[in-house]
């Protein structure tokens, strides 16, 4: 528990490079008395409206929570909800140097939610490979500075965004800092299942259960698939470790040449899972930039999740609240089971 505690404390400072596909949340809250007498749907009475950063913005902004800081790489829109999460982002003190302006519209995911309960989602995106004029801003961008951060999170919602080429350059880039440093840059990546060898020499990945499934090609029924299904991943991406998310049966860890660990969820009640994968790979990947191993990391990843799925919305976790828990939680130093 005394490693869990230190470990909060010290990523205060560090610096994250988030990039990825960049959304903005907006929700739409209110109540419902009765179904429309047009079709047989609720009628949602409107109370508040706000707009939220979502998809690699979130994961910027539960790094933001946590006491470090971060930047953003990504592609908006010339646009108003370009323009709106450009202000969400400063309001945190975040620059926003490494935002793209593209020829396709912001990302927005829209939700209604009425009693606690999301009513209908409906999303406005355009995907696909951007321009190369697009491509080309980014990998600059990526160029000059790679080297000022201490870790990058690579936010995959397969937008387009994400892609080989990208990925290779950026790879490039930070073989070539650490070669030129002698400092790791770990890239943590949690990906969508689609061309899984764009992620081929990240440091670690995340994929949730189906995530996984699809990756590996294995239906996990039982923790010999489990094995199977990550064994593979490993391979699959030559990572060093795959972190397999499984809701409430918690986390999965397999790191190269040792055996399969399982990590219990800590949440009490789960209210609303958006965003818990943000928050997920944000404390992974504070964890590995200040020299934590994977196990360890993945702990207070671990422990993250089961606070914001306590929550209603795109969510993130303060250090006080991963105190709290961490003090309040007898079980922690033996939350690890190995599945050899």
């Amino acid at each position: 528990m005394s490693e869990l505690e230190g470990l909060v404390q010290q990523v205060a400072g560090k610096k994250i490079l988030v990039v990825g596909d960049i959304i903005v949340d907006h929700f739409i809250w209110g109540t419902v008395s009765r179904i429309s007498p047009e079709a047989p749907v609720p009628v949602v009475n409107v109370t508040k409206e706000e707009l939220l950063l979502g998809g690699g913005a979130n994961v910027l902004h539960n790094i933001y929570s946590l006491g470090a800081e971060a930047v953003l790489c990504g592609i908006i829109g010339n646009d108003e909800m370009g323009g709106r999460l450009q202000g969400l982002l400063q309001d945190l003190g975040a620059s926003t140097h490494g935002l793209v302006k593209g020829k396709r519209p912001t990302t927005v995911k829209t939700r209604v939610v009425a009693q606690g309960q999301q009513v209908v989602r409906f999303d406005r995106e355009q995907t696909g490979t951007p321009s190369e004029t697009t491509i080309a801003a980014m990998n600059s961008f990526l160029e000059e500075n790679i080297a000022d951060f201490d870790a990058i999170i690579i936010s995959d919602y397969y937008k387009g965004v994400i892609s080989k080429p990208l990925m290779n350059h950026l790879l490039t880039r930070v073989a070539q800092v650490e070669k030129e440093t002698g400092r790791k840059i770990p890239v943590v990546v949690d990906p969508k299942p689609e061309q899984p060898d764009r992620f081929f020499g990240a440091t670690l990945i995340t994929p949730n259960h189906i995530e996984a499934e699809k990756m590996s090609g294995i239906r996990i029924r039982n923790i010999e698939e489990l094995r199977a299904a990550a064994e593979i991943l490993l391979q699959q991406v030559g990572c060093q470790a795959v972190l397999i998310t499984r809701g409430e049966a918690g986390m999965a860890l397999l790191e190269k040449g040792k055996e399969l660990v399982s990590i219990p969820t800590t949440a009490r009640e789960v209210f609303d899972v958006t965003g818990a994968g943000d928050t997920v790979i944000a404390v992974l990947a504070l964890g590995l930039a200040v020299g934590a191993p994977f196990g360890v990391a993945a702990a207070l990843a671990n422990i993250a999740a089961g606070v914001v799925v306590g929550k209603v919305g795109t969510a993130t976790v303060s250090p006080e609240e991963l105190l709290a828990v961490l003090h309040g939680e007898e079980k922690i130093e033996t939350a690890f089971t190995s599945c050899g």
